[in-house]
């Protein structure tokens, strides 16, 4: 009887709400540091939260194991199939000081999604292996490296990734060894899946943008991830006192990296100002360069001091754009403007390029299934004021991601489908990070659809 009512209305609410709250918030204690959410990867505070997510996959019926890479898979595999697995994924680590959604509301929605399988008895009825998958690194927090986990299994990891070192100095390597991991090139060879075995990948994630809340609506599929390339910009110029050099005979390099902070906004803002038509803008649209965003987000000045003419600054730069040749054109265009400023203003300049990485296509079939999903879902719940009233009517949103994802590293394993989830205010990787409760069952009863109607055998 008990079953019979949990499912009455189709809707699951004790597993896909309630309890995928009070999950969320028992990961979100789980931190190394006191007082605020920081899980890095290999942390004490990450083994202990591998012990409760095993836990949880278990209650979903689902066989578990962790990798040489320290990821966590929770895997149901019928009997007798030959199809190709749906891997379903997040990241457990997080950055530090983090909000409790990042990454762990896509672990534990698939989770209560297999769970409401296991208990209506559709579990056996998978006509697919279905794994879950709790990344153990995408932040890139310990290591500046992101993706560790993820890149392992679409096995696109280097094996000169174990050399890289934290703060501390250990190395990538040391640290698997220290939590009896192999920690070896083989070893790696054995986290990485074959191509042939995989049929796709999902990632629920919450939007960390505020488009979602301007719509008023729930869910989201992600079209794709923007392509993204960070630089190191380094400006020397003449150090010395601050009262003795007269303004007109300065090389200071403040000033100079301040013109190109300010030429870099004024650039991403309207490009065309920037960029001449003939050699570079022919090519654009205004939908090609809608989604470009830059971003200064560190800057160091050397010696530092209140009364000394730096003698040296350095800036980072983050350049975003869905269109991979709006993103190559920008950073070629900014780097030949500070070459031009830097010559001006009679400073030496260089532009370092720190990484780089190509914009993530969805699969166009898999966002078309999770966009059924999802309005199927949002329909069924706002007849009932679940806190979703008028959405039904309202086409899904299809959005780009500026910010990177595990699907990513998984898109070069297989095609890969994302469904975003609203956030209050658009705010991420902060202690304000919030999602309401029935955005969380929304997302999970989206998910719960799309395998209902993708990997599960009609009676």
């Amino acid at each position: 009887d008990g079953l019979e009512q949990l499912g009455a209305d189709g809707l699951y609410r004790e597993i896909l709400r309630d309890e995928t709250v009070l999950r969320l918030k028992e990961l979100g204690k789980i931190s190394d540091g006191e007082g605020f959410l920081e899980r890095t990867f290999l942390s004490p505070a990450s083994f202990r939260a591998t012990d409760v997510i095993i836990s949880w996959m278990k209650d979903a019926g689902l066989t578990t194991w962790v990798d040489q890479m320290g990821n966590i898979h929770g895997r149901f595999e019928p009997s007798n199939s030959t199809d190709k697995a749906l891997l379903i994924g997040s990241h457990m680590d997080t950055v530090i000081d983090a909000g409790m959604y990042d990454g762990a509301l896509g672990i534990i929605c698939a989770i209560s999604a297999l769970k409401v399988l296991r208990v209506t008895g559709k579990l056996q009825r998978l006509t697919r292996p279905v794994e879950v998958i709790a990344f153990s690194d995408e932040e890139g927090v310990r290591f500046q490296t992101t993706f560790l986990g993820s890149a392992a299994v679409a096995g696109i990891l280097p094996e000169s990734i174990l050399q890289v070192s934290d703060k501390s100095g250990t190395t990538v390597q040391e640290a698997l060894r220290l939590n009896s991991f192999e920690a070896s090139a083989a070893a790696l060879g054995q986290v990485k899946y074959s191509p042939e075995s995989v049929g796709s990948y999902v990632e629920v994630h919450l939007e960390q943008g505020p488009v979602l809340e301007a719509l008023r609506y729930p869910l989201g599929v992600v079209k794709g991830i923007a392509g993204q390339t960070r630089l190191k910009v380094i400006v020397d110029g003449s150090q010395g006192h601050a009262g003795t050099v007269p303004m007109k005979l300065r090389r200071d390099p403040m000033v100079a990296a301040a013109e190109l902070v300010v030429t870099l906004e004024g650039l991403c803002k309207d490009p065309s100002r920037f960029l001449t038509y003939d050699e570079e803008c022919g090519c654009f649209t205004e939908e090609s360069l809608a989604g470009l965003v830059c971003t200064v987000g560190e800057l160091l000045t050397w010696p530092s001091a209140s009364n000394v003419i730096p003698g040296q600054v350095n800036f980072t730069v983050d350049i975003r754009a869905m269109d991979d040749l709006v993103r190559e054109t920008i950073v070629a265009s900014f780097s030949r403007i500070v070459m031009q400023r830097c010559d001006h203003r009679l400073v030496d300049c260089a532009v370092e390029h720190k990484h780089s990485a190509a914009a993530t296509p969805c699969d166009p079939e898999l966002t078309a299934q999770l966009k059924r999903a999802t309005r199927s879902a949002v329909s069924a719940m706002a007849p009932g004021g679940h806190g979703h009233a008028g959405a039904e009517s309202t086409a899904t949103p299809v959005l780009m991601s500026g910010a990177g994802h595990d699907a990513m590293a998984m898109a070069r394993l297989t095609r890969v489908g994302m469904l975003f989830v609203r956030c209050r205010g658009g705010v991420s990787h902060s202690p304000e990070e919030h999602v309401a409760e029935d955005d969380v069952w929304a997302a999970g009863l989206a998910l719960l659809r799309f395998l209902d109607q993708h990997a599960v055998a009609e009676l």
